[in-house]
């Protein structure tokens, strides 16, 4: 069976790699765009289009897609745009519960298969002062919520409830089991 990735996410492609997966790594060039308001709804949307642009070239494959978001306030937040945007990121989750939503979906079109779903998982905002959120500001642009739970250095979350791997951009437990059931279908 041949296993791509459609995500050049680092994170995405070491959890992987530690369940001894054999995969290649084809990223979607999918722009990220749904209508989708509710935020599991927006990533399982996600998750799927950015598997179908890679399964489209390669049907024979099967094919992961995830996406990844943080929701605080009624706000559905993504990667930052700029520095700036970092900045006013941080500043709403500063000392603040969010929730990280993480979709993900495995299809294999010649097969005609796929199943998607979502995890979430809660975090608590450490309280950090002004200095501290513009000295973070611009270090994680290509990751939901401008911050990195796997970088040592990064001490913004204090708690999380629910997987660390979902917060991390691809949960690990809630994969296995969709990738299991995908393999019985």
């Amino acid at each position: 069976m041949r296993l791509l990735l459609a995500s050049k996410s680092p994170r995405r492609i070491e959890l992987l790699k530690k369940l001894g997966m054999q995969f290649e790594i084809i990223p979607s060039q999918n722009p990220e765009r749904s209508v989708k308001k509710r935020p599991a709804a927006r990533v399982t949307d996600l998750a799927v289009q950015k598997a179908f642009d890679v399964a489209r070239k390669y049907p024979g494959a099967v094919v992961i897609g995830a996406d990844t978001l943080v929701y605080c306030k009624g706000e559905i937040i993504g990667k930052p745009k700029d520095k700036a945007d970092a900045l006013r990121i941080l500043k709403k989750l500063n000392g603040s519960w969010q929730s990280v939503y993480t979709g993900v979906c495995v299809m294999q079109l010649d097969g005609q298969k796929m199943l998607f779903g979502y995890d979430v998982s809660k975090c608590k905002a450490r309280k950090l002062s002004e200095d501290e959120l513009a000295h973070m500001a611009g270090k994680h642009m290509d990751k939901a919520g401008a911050y990195a739970v796997q970088d040592n250095d990064d001490k913004f979350i204090e708690r999380i409830v629910g997987s660390r791997t979902n917060v991390v951009g691809f949960p690990v437990e809630f994969f296995q089991k969709l990738f299991k059931e995908f393999l019985a279908l």
